[in-house]
């Protein structure tokens, strides 16, 4: 495993059992909760476990701190990049839970009280209920630094209306908690100064209902309303411009909308779209488009395939590139390669799609009766 910065004696996931109701707590706010492999073991451990218990209803998933989860922990996977496959255990477990999480047979609620990006925003989006604030800040900005939608997301943004999906994966742009609930990305929009009531509230219900809990949460949940430079109110013109079939082509449609009068808004996402990782966007592009024909299950394989290739540097090495860039030395200046669109060799880019050899695959069971089976311990690379 790659080495992470955490104490042994940290309580990263904190686990409450209050008679019919659990809680989850992300517990490490001063790094915004971000997801290492003993997160993601412990998160593991417990909806298993809870599934199974006829006493558990209803699961409560929270951060702590000003953040929900900034998503995967950055600096684990560079400091693993000169051992082979140091990081394929938490990548096997954290992409095998998100099925989990997905098809959970108990309801789940996600109280998401401020950033919730990449794969910390898997552990909010596929719930039965999430509950947002105005200080919620949803992003997949992975394409940026090298890497791709991982955690599920190449399906769930590629369900998205229209290619809303493709601008979110490919730009990284942020959205604020109201935009989430519109886009439905979130269920529910509360004030945030009202969300420890709400908690108390469905810790009282004490069920796991979906009508009782839904009620619950809709006597605190405001109506939203967009406002009125939201990115969401420019649906004509993603449509257009993201439709297209290439990233080059997309970036030239956009240049010209960028052209027309009232587009201001355009000139900086564009800045960021190009300054991006010419193979981290190929390889985003593809596996969206990829993604609405695909299951879910079939789009975690897909996503496992992708990020090992990735972090084994099959065709670029931009992946510890941006992280370098971004989190190590902070000079916001990646070298990419290769550095520009037309540089990036399509078949390359087949190469990380490529299927593994059966035995190491993903193992995501899909069948009821095994339903908690294909776990990392029980597959080829354990053995």
């Amino acid at each position: 495993m790659a080495k992470e910065v955490v104490n042994p004696d940290e309580l990263v996931v904190v686990g409450e059992e209050l008679d019919h109701v659990r809680i989850i707590t992300l517990n490490r706010p001063r790094h915004l909760n971000v997801i290492s492999s003993k997160v993601v073991s412990l998160l593991a451990k417990y909806l298993e476990k809870w599934e199974r218990d006829e006493q558990a209803q209803l699961i409560l998933i929270k951060g702590a701190g000003r953040a929900f989860s900034a998503g995967g922990d950055l600096k684990m996977f560079y400091e693993g990049r000169k051992s082979k496959d140091s990081c394929l255990e938490v990548v096997y477990r954290m992409y095998w839970l998100c099925y989990h999480i997905h098809t959970y047979k108990k309801t789940q609620v996600a109280l998401v009280q401020g950033i919730s990006m990449g794969g910390g925003a898997s552990l909010m989006v596929p719930m039965k209920f999430s509950v947002v604030t105005e200080k919620t800040v949803f992003a997949t900005p992975e394409a940026s630094i090298g890497f791709h939608v991982d955690c599920g997301f190449s399906y769930m943004l590629s369900h998205l209306p229209g290619h809303l999906g493709e601008y979110l994966a490919l730009t990284g742009a942020r959205l604020n908690g109201k935009e989430l609930v519109v886009a439905g990305l979130a269920t529910h929009f509360v004030p945030l100064e009202k969300l420890p009531e709400l908690e108390k509230r469905l810790i009282s219900l004490n069920v796991g209902d979906e009508n009782a809990v839904k009620a619950t949460i809709e006597e605190f949940s405001l109506h939203v309303q967009l406002d009125e430079d939201s990115i969401l109110n420019k649906k004509q013109i993603i449509d257009e411009c993201f439709s297209k079939d290439t990233v080059a082509d997309i970036i030239k449609s956009f240049e010209v909308e960028a052209s027309k009068e009232g587009n201001e808004w355009i000139g900086p996402v564009l800045k960021g779209l190009k300054r991006s990782s010419p193979t981290g966007l190929k390889i985003t592009l593809r596996s969206i488009r990829e993604g609405r024909k695909q299951t879910l299950a079939e789009s975690l394989n897909k996503e496992f395939r992708l990020t090992m290739n990735i972090l084994r540097t099959t065709i670029s090495a931009d992946v510890y590139e941006g992280i370098r860039a971004l989190t190590i030395d902070k000079d916001n200046a990646p070298k990419w390669d290769p550095p520009i669109l037309d540089q990036v060799d399509d078949e390359k880019i087949d190469l990380v799609f490529q299927p593994f050899a059966e035995d190491l695959e993903l193992k995501v069971p899909e069948q009821e009766d095994c339903r908690w089976d294909g776990k990392y311990e029980n597959s080829a690379y354990a053995k």
